[in-house]
């Protein structure tokens, strides 16, 4: 990245950090406590159990903190880690890396006014991040795109879930009712044979159908003509690129104090509590 100069890699893992470091030609770190103190920002990239320590830290150092989503494992921890930007002035991120795919943003302008969403999240099966729920590992980037777009606070929810290969929740199913009006049905997998990662939204005039693994994006919306109505089907122009990339640049520039576009820590911490939510309705209804 233009601008930015990678000062060091951080990990308990004495021999991962020398490996990734070599790799980028940077220095191995053990602990927080060895980064320089001039640094302008990290990336907290841990497991979720351990984000709030470490970015606590972070910013107790001064630094600007990017953290992976989901930002915690629990509320007390997210409104920890908020708290202690606050104490220390400096700038928090989460990193929900779907709000920069290229097409959810170039489809966001059509997505006002939406009546349903529809969201499909599969992923095949891997050891990371297993130890969060599926919400958490993967639900919560829809969440977080239907709360960013819809912008209305959660009247119900209703969710059921299945232990499948872990001890935690593996394929979940949620259904949101927003105070107003509009109703989100949101699955998510992640022991699918196929990854899909597609979303559809109603509005009043229109449908919007987005795929983000393909970076694809359609509109539909109804022609009312002299003789009869017709739909109409608009492909929406998308430029390509790395959602993780377009991320980093854009938190980059914060640093800098731009005004590029990110996920704040608030609304990291609003992503949180509605799949926590989820987490405790499919408890419920499964005890």
């Amino acid at each position: 990245m233009p601008g930015v100069r990678l000062a060091a890699v951080v990990d308990r893992d004495a021999d991962r950090a020398a490996d990734i470091a070599a790799r980028h030609g940077t220095r191995a770190l053990g602990s927080i406590g060895d980064l320089p103190a001039d640094l302008a920002a990290v990336t907290v990239a841990v497991p979720t159990s351990a984000h709030a320590v470490v970015v606590e830290e972070c910013l107790g150092r001064g630094y600007a903190v990017l953290v992976e989503k989901p930002m915690a494992a629990n509320l007390q921890d997210a409104e920890r880690m908020v708290a202690a930007a606050r104490r220390a002035g400096r700038l928090l991120c989460v990193g929900h890396t779907e709000r920069f795919n290229p097409a959810f943003r170039a489809a966001a302008p059509r997505l006002r006014e939406a009546r349903f969403i529809e969201a499909h999240r599969l992923g095949v099966f891997t050891a990371r991040s297993t130890d969060v729920d599926v919400v958490l590992d993967l639900m919560i980037h829809d969440l977080d795109i239907v709360l960013s777009s819809v912008r209305s606070p959660i009247a119900a929810i209703d969710a059921v879930g299945v232990h499948a290969l872990t001890d935690k929740v593996d394929i979940a199913n949620a259904r949101l009712r927003f105070e107003n009006g509009c109703v989100a049905n949101l699955t998510a997998s992640r022991i699918s044979a196929e990854r899909v990662r597609k979303i559809r939204v109603f509005t009043r005039d229109s449908y919007v159908a987005i795929d983000c693994a393909q970076q694809e994006a359609m509109a539909y919306t109804l022609r009312r003509g002299a003789s009869h109505p017709e739909i109409v089907r608009e492909a929406i122009a998308v430029t390509a690129g790395e959602p993780l990339d377009a991320e980093l640049r854009a938190f980059a520039e914060r640093v800098r104090g731009g005004d590029a576009p990110v996920v704040s820590a608030d609304e990291g911490l609003l992503a949180l509590r509605a799949a926590l939510r989820i987490v405790d309705q499919i408890r419920l209804v499964g005890s």
